[in-house]
């Protein structure tokens, strides 16, 4: 038997199968830690950078088609490598080579028998997600995402004997399930009923009524949307994420959320098609409400893991309004406008995966030197952790869309999709747009003030704690070696998006005219690569580097003129005070303190309890809770007629033989009568 060639869609298969290997080879018996740590890790990472390689270099070419000879008797696996499938391999591979070379330090002081699970159940879940952006029918997919489902929920409850934990696993997997079920309707309503094949060129020749088309985009909509967390079915996000390891937390939020946006547009644009604008403008709205709930949520937490889920949630919605508004365009008749907003969402997915891994793996970092998660008992860190703070001022920047890093090119591009509206002929529509550019524009500021305050309490000023210096696990030094090398990598990515847009365009440009058969404008992207023109350059551009290069100047003129023209002659003198004598970390602003004034203007949109002590109380004690209200509004009250229906359910179960021979009676009567 000949060998397979060495062709692109070969070498990611090989991939995945590789990491199931290393996670398989992770369960061998040793109570030494360092086969997995220096070994299975670094293999990890650097099969990820491979994976990369290889998503870049496939962007631009035909597609690929593979099929093994697994799965069920005449069901073999379809595997397909096109410029999309390519796009999300090169974004799960850059993610994964920065959470892999991070993972050793973050584990390395996990115990053996825990730590080979671990490592089997993160290898497969890296594998899964490989074999979704590869899947070229409705079986395979269904099968890894099943798997990326399982073993994700799996590494969610690693602290599975804690009670929030297992919580926190069961309502993740329950909503995994309801949206894979929606999933597997889609499918079967794209696969027209009688017998077609079930690979995805059956699917895509499928002809389907406009009913039909809607109800397939409808359940693909509801049941990706589950697993990406927009709004209202994101009430697994803040639980989970805050739950698993950081590393975990970097994956599921960074890769994992982005491989339902892969699916999303794998069955509108490719697998449904015939776009129509009322299904983009549904979309755009829900996206619109989803970043901007998202960020006022993520305003009111004090727990930093469960604050940077719910940006998870406020970014997926900025993705959601891009994909939106490239579906109205291209289902107005304007083609060019839509790549652009499918760009933008793109763009904004490898932004997200890039600058929240970042940030978890911050987050982690801190928990793993001091044990802290609450930003109130935070304070001062960028003196114990200069390194952890520098990448996560890089992070907190880019997440902040704020130039030259590369949250604002994707968040641009979004904003001049958005400024195309004046070319829609329907009134309503091009009304409407506006105002979701201007949702968009609120998050973002609001964004903006929360990575304020994060980095603020958590980094600058004083110690927030101070009767309680690390102790055991929590070394309380900086992150280590694997640490640093994993979040200077992913840094270092936020710098290299945001300073050369223009090239990312054009690859990008490559999977808009795949998946619609139309891309940018020639002046767009003959540009070259250092001004970035979405449409055309009467309209806006922008370059980066020059924006980079004032900004430099700026700094230095300052420095030098401060340095040269007043040194010798300023006068240095303790501060003032305020009359105290004594500066002391309680006279720092609080994590709920600087979100009070947003608390206060957007008071309907969050459930508050407050607990205000007696005047006679000796330790008088103010206690503020703020909920999300989807959890009143929609979760409880499915909940409670579950529980109302399985009572009543529970009523034929009366334990008696002759009971059930009566139900067996009047069933056959039953089909007797109404079955000829």
């Amino acid at each position: 038997m000949n060998p397979p060639d060495l062709t692109p869609v070969t070498i990611a298969a090989g991939i995945a199968g590789f990491w199931i290997l290393i996670g398989a080879a992770s369960l061998v018996e040793s109570q030494r830690l360092r086969f997995i740590n220096r070994l299975i890790f670094p293999a990890g990472a650097v099969a990820g950078c491979v994976l990369a390689i290889i998503g870049a270099r496939a962007l631009g070419d035909p597609a690929e088609t593979l099929v093994l000879p697994l799965g069920l008797p005449d069901l073999p696996f379809h595997l397909r490598l096109d410029p999309l499938a390519a796009f999300f391999l090169f974004l799960l591979g850059v993610g994964a080579f920065g959470v892999s070379a991070y993972a050793p330090g973050y584990f390395s002081r996990e115990s053996a028998h825990r730590l080979r699970l671990l490592s089997l159940q993160y290898h497969v879940f890296l594998a899964s997600m490989a074999l979704v952006m590869l899947a070229d029918d409705a079986y395979l997919f269904m099968v890894a995402w099943e798997t990326m489902a399982l073993s994700s929920y799996l590494l969610v409850t690693t602290e599975h004997k804690l009670p929030a934990v297992r919580g926190a696993g069961f309502l993740y997997l329950l909503i995994a399930h309801i949206g894979a079920i929606a999933i597997l309707l889609s499918f079967g309503v794209l696969h027209g009923g009688g017998f077609a094949d079930y690979t995805f060129d059956a699917l895509r020749a499928t002809e389907l009524t406009p009913f039909w088309a809607t109800v397939a985009f409808l359940l693909a909509f509801a049941g990706f949307g589950a697993k990406a967390g927009m709004i209202p079915l994101h009430a697994w996000l803040p639980e989970a994420h805050p739950a698993a390891p950081s590393p975990v937390s970097a994956l599921m939020s960074g890769i994992m959320l982005k491989t339902a946006i892969y699916g999303m547009v794998r069955v509108i644009y490719d697998l449904i098609g015939d776009i129509t604008w009322q299904w983009g403008l549904t979309v755009a709205i829900v996206g619109a409400l989803t970043s901007l709930f998202g960020v006022l949520y993520a305003l009111m937490q004090h727990d930093l893991k469960r604050l940077l889920a719910y940006h998870s949630v406020e970014n997926i919605g900025i993705i959601l309004i891009g994909i939106g508004l490239s579906m109205v365009f291209i289902g107005m008749g304007h083609p060019a406008v839509g790549a652009l907003g499918l760009i933008a969402a793109l763009y904004h997915a490898l932004n997200h995966a890039v600058f929240k891994a970042l940030l978890f793996l911050g987050a982690g970092s801190i928990l793993h030197s001091t044990g802290l998660r609450d930003l109130n008992d935070m304070g001062g860190l960028i003196h114990r952790m200069p390194r952890t703070a520098l990448c996560f001022l890089v992070g907190a920047l880019a997440i902040s869309a704020l130039p030259p890093l590369n949250g604002f090119v994707s968040e641009w591009l979004t904003f001049q999709t958005a400024l195309q509206a004046p070319v829609l002929e329907h009134g309503v529509v091009r009304s409407l747009l506006p105002l979701i550019a201007a949702m968009l524009a609120l998050a973002g500021a609001l964004t903006a003030m929360c990575f304020v305050k994060v980095f603020g309490i958590a980094f600058l000023g004083q110690r927030r704690e101070p009767h309680h210096p690390p102790a055991g696990d929590h070394p309380g030094g900086d992150a280590g070696l694997p640490e640093s090398i994993g979040m200077a990598w992913l840094g270092l990515w936020c710098v290299v998006l945001g300073i050369f847009p223009a090239v990312v365009l054009m690859l990008l440009n490559r999977v808009a005219v795949s998946l619609t058969g139309h891309g940018l404008p020639p002046e767009a992207l003959e540009a070259g690569w250092l001004w970035l023109v979405p449409t055309s350059a009467a309209q806006a551009s922008y370059n980066p580097l020059i924006f980079l290069a004032t900004i430099v100047t700026v700094v230095l003129l300052t420095f030098v003129f401060v340095r040269w023209c007043y040194h010798g002659r300023l006068r240095r003198s303790h501060p003032w005070d305020c009359g105290y004598p004594e500066q002391t970390a309680r006279m720092q602003d609080t994590a709920d303190a600087f979100g009070q004034p947003i608390r206060w203007i957007f008071a309907p949109v969050f459930r508050i309890e407050r607990r205000i002590p007696a005047p006679d109380d000796p330790h008088p004690r103010f206690e503020l809770h703020v909920e999300d209200r989807h959890w009143r509004w929609l979760y409880l009250p499915v909940a409670r007629l579950a529980e109302f229906l399985s009572v009543q359910v529970a009523v034929l179960q009366r334990g008696r033989i002759s009971t059930y021979l009566l139900y067996s009676f009047i069933t056959l009567l039953a089909l007797l009568v109404f079955v000829r």
